[in-house]
C-alpha cells in the first residue's frame, strides 16, 4: 500500500462517519522550504469560473483536484472543512474537477454544476460525497442513482438535465481536463496552497502548509 493510501485507511478509521469525525489543531511542524508551480503553468492552477468555498477574497487558497468518485477525496473532505473552519476567512477551497473514474466522475461533475447554477453547490456536493459507496462502488458505477441523490439535497432534477448539458457546464470540464493534464495531475486528491505544492502529501502535511501560510499572510 502506498502513502497515499495508508493516509486515507487512517482517515476512514478515525471517522466514525461521513462528516462526523471532529479534527484538531496541533502545533504546525517545521516545513522546508516549498516553491510555487512555475509561470508557465499557473494559469492552469485555477480559474476565474473554479468554484470556491469560502470567502472569495481569503488570503490563503487551497487548490484541490477533486474527483467525486475519489474515495480519498471523500475521506479528506471533513479534514478540508476543519482546516477552514480552524482559520476562518482566511482560507478558501478552489475546486478543480478531476474526472479520473470515467463516466461516473463526469456525470457527477455535470450535476455539481447545474447545482452551482441552482446556488445548491456544497449541499449537492456533500451528498454525492456522502453517498459515494452507493453509486461509485467498486463493483460497478451506478450514475443513475445520482440525480436522485442531488435532488435529495435540493437540486431541481428537471432543471439539471438541461443545466448538465449547457454549453458553460461542457466549457468547465473540458477546460479542467486540459489543466489537469497540463499540470501533471496524477491522483486524487492533489493540494496546492498558495500555488505550492503539498509534498510530501498527508493530512497533517497539508494542516501544517496551511497554517504557515496563514502565519506568513498575517504578518
Amino acid at each position: 500500500m502506498n502513502r497515499r493510501g495508508l493516509i486515507l485507511s487512517t482517515l476512514a478509521v478515525g471517522a466514525a462517519a461521513f462528516g462526523g469525525a471532529t479534527w484538531y489543531a496541533t502545533r504546525p511542524a517545521p516545513l522546508t522550504a516549498v516553491e510555487p508551480v512555475a509561470p508557465e503553468i499557473a494559469e492552469a492552477l485555477m480559474r476565474p469560473y473554479s468554484p470556491i468555498l469560502g470567502p472569495e477574497d481569503a488570503p490563503v487558497t487551497i487548490v484541490e483536484f477533486f474527483d467525486p468518485a475519489c474515495e480519498a477525496c471523500r475521506a479528506f473532505h471533513p479534514f478540508v472543512k476543519d482546516i477552514m473552519a480552524e482559520h476562518g476567512d482566511a482560507v478558501r477551497v478552489v475546486i478543480r474537477y478531476t474526472p479520473f473514474h470515467g463516466d461516473g466522475s463526469v456525470t457527477a461533475i455535470r450535476i455539481m454544476e447545474a447545482a452551482r447554477m441552482q446556488g445548491v453547490f456544497l449541499p449537492v456536493m456533500e451528498a454525492i460525497l456522502e453517498q459515494q459507496p452507493t453509486w461509485a462502488a467498486h463493483g460497478g458505477m451506478r450514475p443513475d442513482l445520482l440525480l436522485d441523490i442531488a435532488a435529495g439535497a435540493g437540486l431541481d432534477a428537471d432543471a439539471a438535465r438541461t443545466q448538465m448539458m449547457a454549453p458553460q457546464t461542457v466549457g468547465v470540464l473540458n477546460q479542467d481536463i486540459a489543466d489537469v493534464e497540463a499540470m501533471g495531475i496524477r491522483q486524487t486528491p492533489t493540494f496546492f496552497v498558495n500555488g505550492k505544492p503539498l509534498d510530501p502529501f498527508g493530512a497533517e502535511e497539508l494542516r501544517n502548509l496551511v497554517a504557515a501560510e496563514v502565519a506568513a499572510t498575517a504578518g
